[in-house]
């Protein structure tokens, strides 16, 4: 009996460490391009494709990126975060690197060749930062600059947060502020007159859907990201929860 426990314990261990080292395993660092848009305010930066609205209420701030076609995976790398250097180009570069997280799509335009122009057509990997993110890794007048970038750990506050939104036969909820690897992968709702887990869709970015009806319930998630972890945040909604406001769990992956 004694033996069984040791074992028991043994495998849990080494299934938290596991998990552990996929969240949080080394990114190779890998070449792109880097431009910027909007000016030094960031107010273009704002409403992407990712959903997440206003970036200073949310917690991104300016730290942010709109990702080539080539990274941004269909909106599935949103909340992903990053950390990019300027490099080969004595001119332009400056020291240092800033990391950013992955907010907004840079669409392509194939009616300009691909190295004049068409930055994010693809296959070409690109990032186009808020202006003062670029200009911590390079020159204005440089325009675009060739990058090394690499995956790194997100690091929130908090815990992670819930906008519902939608009617009372349809529920759109945006996840945001979620720590680890950053991009969420599947979610989860549960209804506390709900018997099972409610798999809900992915819509647009990190905006995740359902018809299952919940009102008048407290709701519980369960959030997936890419690195394999799970949190599952019980009655973050309570029973008379409304459209249109934001829940915080009290949990996250990677928190501070």
């Amino acid at each position: 009996m004694v033996c069984s426990k040791h074992l028991i314990w043994l495998l849990i261990a080494i299934t938290w460490f596991s998990s552990k080292l996929s969240e949080g395993r080394e990114y190779p660092w890998t070449k792109a391009h880097a431009t910027f848009y909007g000016d030094s305010s960031g107010s273009e930066t704002m409403q992407g494709a990712c959903g997440y609205g206003n970036l200073f209420q949310q917690g991104y701030g300016l730290e942010t990126a709109a990702l080539s076609t080539a990274l941004f995976n269909g909106g599935l790398t949103c909340g992903a975060c990053f950390e990019i250097r300027c490099y080969n180009s004595a001119q332009w570069c400056l020291k240092g690197s800033v990391r950013v997280t992955a907010t907004n799509f840079c669409p392509p335009n194939y009616s300009l060749p691909n190295d004049n122009g068409g930055w994010c057509n693809p296959p070409r990997k690109h990032f186009d930062l808020s202006l003062p993110m670029f200009l911590k890794i390079a020159q204005y007048r440089a325009g675009i600059v060739p990058v090394l970038f690499r995956r790194i750990p997100c690091l929130k506050q908090g815990g992670i947060k819930f906008e519902i939104k939608g009617n009372p036969y349809w529920m759109l909820v945006l996840v945001y502020n979620v720590g680890g690897t950053g991009n969420v992968v599947d979610v989860k709702v549960k209804g506390s007159k709900t018997n099972e887990w409610v798999q809900m869709s992915r819509n647009w970015g990190q905006n995740w859907q359902t018809s299952e009806q919940l009102l008048g319930q407290s709701l519980s998630f369960r959030v997936t990201t890419q690195g394999g972890r799970t949190v599952q945040s019980d009655n973050v909604a309570p029973a008379n929860w409304e459209f249109g406001k934001t829940y915080e769990g009290r949990n996250n992956i990677g928190s501070v």
